[in-house]
Parts: structure tokens; sequence; C-alpha cells
């Protein structure tokens, strides 16, 4: 099974033909797809223009969406370092348990669904890389009352925890306060 950087290259490859170069795009996301595999080829397809279904494509227009996916790919290896370097300091010091953030990053461990989101056509518009440093700064900032990514205000319960309603990513719920996890958690009035 070939691995990220391995598909890296197909996607680069001038020798082989567009097909080929958009199938090693799509099997990038088998190893890293920060919204979930179809919103983050949704997001790509958005970005760079074309569709989702096109076989035959501008190969710069993968190769761009290509290097905005390895560079947000990077961003959250260097996070993934620092936590696990601090996860061996804190295991050093005798701190074995895990709290709620820590509990979190091993159920994301690898970059699979970071900040995924329930409907694969509402995500983010900006940048991968962007969105990952904003997550990844909130998470090292501590808890809040908004969504670490976007900004907005509307945190509701969505399928299985807190999610955006502004630009629909999943919020880790270690970055939310108790107050904004709680009032996610109430049911919207009816409208009058």
């Amino acid at each position: 099974m070939a691995g990220f950087r391995s598909l890296a290259r197909q996607v680069r490859d001038p020798g082989c033909d567009t097909a080929l170069r958009r199938y090693s795009l799509r099997k990038c996301l088998e190893r890293f797809a920060p919204y979930g595999h179809r919103a983050t080829w949704d997001h790509l397809c958005r970005r760079h223009r074309f569709g989702p279904e096109d076989r035959e494509l501008d190969p710069q227009r993968l190769v761009a969406a290509l290097d905005e996916l390895e560079e947000a790919r990077a961003v959250w290896l260097a996070y993934e370092e620092r936590f696990a370097a601090r996860r061996r300091r804190e295991k050093h010091e005798g701190l074995r348990g895990l709290g709620a953030l820590d509990d979190w990053h091993r159920r994301v461990w690898g970059g699979n669904g970071v900040v995924r989101c329930g409907d694969p056509a509402v995500h983010p518009s900006d940048p991968l890389p962007e969105v990952l440093r904003r997550l990844i700064t909130a998470l090292e900032r501590g808890p809040g009352e908004e969504c670490p990514v976007c900004g907005g205000p509307r945190i509701e319960w969505a399928g299985l925890g807190p999610a955006c309603g502004d630009c629909g990513v999943g919020v880790p719920r270690a970055v939310l306060t108790t107050g904004a996890l709680t009032r996610a958690r109430r049911p919207l009035a009816p409208a009058a």
C-alpha cells in the first residue's frame, strides 16, 4: 500500500496520465483528510476549480491542490511531534492520566477528521493549512466560547458532539468552555 509521499510523487509526475494523477490525489486523502475524505475532496475541488468527477483536468490544478494538502499535513505533523514530546515529558514526570485534549487527540492521530465536517458540502473555504493553524492555536490556548476555525458564535450539538453552525466543522470539546458546551446542548427554541 502506497504512502502519502509516494502518492504525492505520482500526482506530480508528468509521465502519468491525468486520470492516474487525479486518482493518486484521491488516495492521498486516505492518509490525510482533515475534514474527512469527502469534505476534504470537495474543499480541494472548489478551491482549485475542478469537478469532483472530472477525469481530464488541468494537471496544474491537481498539483496546486496537492500543495495545499501537503502544507496542511506538514502543519499537522509538526503539531503531532510537539504533542508527542509533551506526552513523553509528562509520562517521565509521572503524569499518566489523559485529559480531554489528549483523549480527542488519540482519536484523530494521523490527521483524519481533525476538523470533521458532518456535511461534505459544508466546510471552511479558507486554505487547509490556515484552518489547521487556527485549530492548533485554540488547542494550545485552551477553552473558548467560539469556533476555533472561523470565530463563529453558533456552536450547536450535531450528532456526537459540538459543531460550528457557521463553517460546519466539528469542534473538539476540549477547546470549548463548559458554558459553550451547555449552550450547544440546549434545544433551539421553536420559531414564533
